[in-house]
């Protein structure tokens, strides 16, 4: 299997199966002299971990992280990166591969398996192998590493719909996110998820999601026009993570329904003589290339494929049956997708702010105008 690495100078390479002894990722191009503990990462992983609530996959796995390789002690006694790779692994602990001994030759609608079956003719069965969203976990865990790189980059997400249950927006509090299971701004909204998806929840069944995530202190410059896009790069990342069917940029969709005086961010001087924007519709992006505004984009789930309800399918001798999946899975795995939107946005920014010092040096710092001098 190819292509388990994404970025350029800041590189990601994840390994390992759902059931396999161990998931991790290399991180390669990290800077040096950077400060970076286990406990840092694990602040990360301890968001999207399993088991933490019944509205997720009752899977318990600490998802305890250790560095093999990258970090030493500097002259004061701090890890710090060394500039090499850096080897994170995470052990599997609950693994209960039993659960999926009946339909191991049977293509579960929704799932990867009759394409992955048709890729490589094999697949692994326990729960889906690399197709799972365990792989989320390694991403994760490089997302904490890439926060490292942009000095004072913030990235926070928040779930902002289940199903046909959207957050009012005048609530948005991000200090009522770690206040419920869902990474939700909007505690009434969050009260109305509860009962809701605990209806689904019960049935065996799923809904869908849309995710939010935000980096703010995105320096300007970052992207490259036409092919380099920063936009394109957050959306081809966003749309990796598992279950992603749809990214938006900024006011995505709805632009399509606002006129030009509507959509066009204006601009006015602010703050050291830097040019503000009076709205972000732009995502924090134009021309490919970053604002100084905010980054903002959005993804939208799928509902889990592994529901109680039969379905009918094939398996892989070309016999027409049904199917429902027992075992551990998320009611909307939409919940756990917010750290790793988080991760996936770090990532590419990182990359992009060590593409722009390769290139042309640090991102431009002066004053607008520049001197004519």
């Amino acid at each position: 299997m190819s292509h388990n690495t994404f970025g350029h100078l800041f590189r990601v390479t994840t390994f390992g199966e759902s059931h396999g002894p161990a998931i991790g990722c290399v991180v390669d191009g990290c800077p040096p002299r950077l400060p970076l503990t286990a406990a840092d990462i694990q602040l990360d992983l301890d968001k999207r971990r399993p088991g933490q609530s019944k509205f997720v996959t009752q899977r318990r796995e600490p998802d305890q992280v250790k560095i093999l390789s990258g970090t030493m002690p500097d002259a004061s006694g701090m890890e710090v990166t060394t500039g090499t790779p850096i080897a994170l692994m995470i052990e599997n602990v609950d693994a209960r591969s039993k659960d999926y001994d009946e339909i191991a030759a049977t293509y579960r609608p929704g799932h990867a398996d009759y394409t992955y079956d048709m890729k490589y003719g094999i697949r692994d069965p326990r729960g889906s192998g690399r197709a799972s969203a365990r792989e989320t976990a390694s991403r994760v865990a490089a997302g904490a590493v890439a926060r490292k790189v942009v000095p004072d980059l913030l990235v926070r997400g928040a779930l902002v719909q289940i199903g046909d249950i959207a957050i009012d927006r005048s609530r948005w509090d991000w200090n009522e996110i770690g206040n419920n299971p869902f990474f939700c701004p909007d505690a009434q909204t969050a009260k109305k998820w509860e009962d809701y998806l605990d209806g689904i929840r019960k049935k065996g069944s799923s809904i869908g999601a849309v995710i939010e995530v935000i980096a703010e202190n995105v320096p300007p410059g970052l992207g490259a026009p036409v092919y380099g896009k920063l936009d394109a790069d957050i959306a081809g990342a966003m749309m990796s993570i598992n279950a992603v069917k749809g990214v938006e940029i900024g006011a995505g969709f709805e632009s399509a329904r606002l006129t030009g005086e509507e959509n066009a961010d204006e601009m006015r001087m602010g703050k050291n003589r830097r040019p503000e924007f009076l709205s972000n519709k732009a995502g924090g992006i134009l021309g490919g290339i970053s604002t100084g505004a905010p980054v903002v984009a959005r993804f939208a789930v799928k509902p889990t494929s592994s529901i109680l309800t039969a379905r009918k399918t094939v398996d892989r001798y070309g016999n027409e049956t049904e199917v429902s999946t027992k075992g551990r899975h998320d009611p909307c795995v939409g919940i756990r997708a917010v750290p790793v939107g988080e991760a996936m946005l770090a990532c590419v920014i990182a990359d992009h702010y060590l593409r722009q010092r390769a290139q042309v040096g640090e991102p431009v710092n002066w004053p607008f105008p520049p001197s004519n001098k």
